[in-house]
């Protein structure tokens, strides 16, 4: 199988290195030519373009696309167009119509979509997801994702297009549907246009509340999912990698109890390698990947009805 990488910027060169080891890589698309040049040094045998237009005439299976979001539509279409199975960097777009357009033309060509939301492929939520359907934290009441540090601000989109799309990804996945409200409020301390820090409420059906916290200023790094319910309390610190069961929770008759708290799992810090292989045998098997167009689209669509709960919030 041949993979087109298009991009090796920052992110990109991971991207790059993980596909080299996985012995799919077989071209870069990179537009400077300091970079470009650097892998014709050290990487003889790949095909290197500097253009994405002319890595979609090869005879490349698929591409992984690494570029500023704004691109990421144009090139998509593109390469469904060419014939190419796509993983695409998340976003996948920066609106939900561009994000139901790749979706339904990649459908149309019967050609797979993937997107990068790293974290569905982080052991640690697989195996959470598995705990929470097989009922060991009996009824769910809410959800909370923590994503804080001293974080590289951006001015063309804010805090949680940026960051706080990894944890929209997992709580969708976690919870299974779409949020049936959603409220939010942001604040903008950096004099930028766009917010660097954004508290989220969400309100599915059932009952469950969801709660995310993203930041680019903050002192430390935190970066944790904890869940309550009715059999006690899960944290997954990502940082530690580390999810711990506290049974702790309160009964009918407002008594509590405290039956201590253990680790039950120990994560994978290196979850793009296992992302990957399993576009890769997605795109072999004909399968559709755990992170497809559809469920991308619902993360585009809550993305953006979060946007406008914080403006609305903004103007009182």
């Amino acid at each position: 199988m041949k993979v087109v990488a298009i991009g090796a910027g920052a992110w990109g060169k991971n991207i790059i290195r993980n596909l080299e080891d996985l012995g799919a890589l077989s071209g870069i698309v990179e537009g400077n030519n300091e970079r470009l040049n650097a892998y014709a040094k050290g990487h003889p045998d790949l095909s290197l373009y500097a253009d994405w237009r002319a890595a979609l005439a090869s005879s490349c299976d698929a591409v992984a696309i690494a570029t500023p979001t704004p691109t990421h539509h144009e090139i998509a279409m593109a390469a469904i167009a060419a014939g190419k199975d796509v993983f695409v960097e998340k976003p996948m777009t920066h609106s939900s119509v561009e994000a139901r357009e790749l979706a339904a033309a990649a459908d149309a060509a019967g050609r797979i979509l993937m997107v990068g939301h790293l974290l569905l492929y982080q052991p640690a939520i697989a195996w959470i997801k598995d705990y929470i359907d097989a009922g060991e934290m009996g009824e769910v009441f809410s959800i909370r994702h923590e994503r804080l540090n001293l974080g590289r601000a951006r001015s063309a989109e804010n805090v949680i297009w940026d960051i706080g799309v990894h944890d929209m990804a997992i709580m969708l996945y976690l919870i299974g549907a779409a949020p049936e409200r959603v409220r939010g409020t942001g604040h903008r301390m950096l004099g930028l246009s766009v917010e660097d820090e954004v508290h989220v409420h969400l309100e599915f059906a059932g009952g469950v509340r969801g709660n995310m916290h993203t930041s680019w200023l903050w002192p430390e790094t935190r970066r944790r999912t904890m869940l309550r319910g009715s059999k006690g309390m899960l944290v997954y610190d990502e940082v530690a990698q580390t999810v711990t069961h506290h049974r702790k929770w309160i009964d009918n008759d407002l008594q509590n109890h405290d039956d201590g708290s253990e680790v039950v799992h120990r994560g994978d810090g290196q979850p793009l390698r296992l992302e990957l292989a399993h576009f890769i045998d997605c795109v072999q098997q004909r399968s559709r990947p755990r992170s497809d167009g559809a469920s991308a689209v619902i993360v585009i669509e809550t993305l953006e009805r979060i946007n406008a709960a914080v403006a609305e919030s903004s103007r009182y």
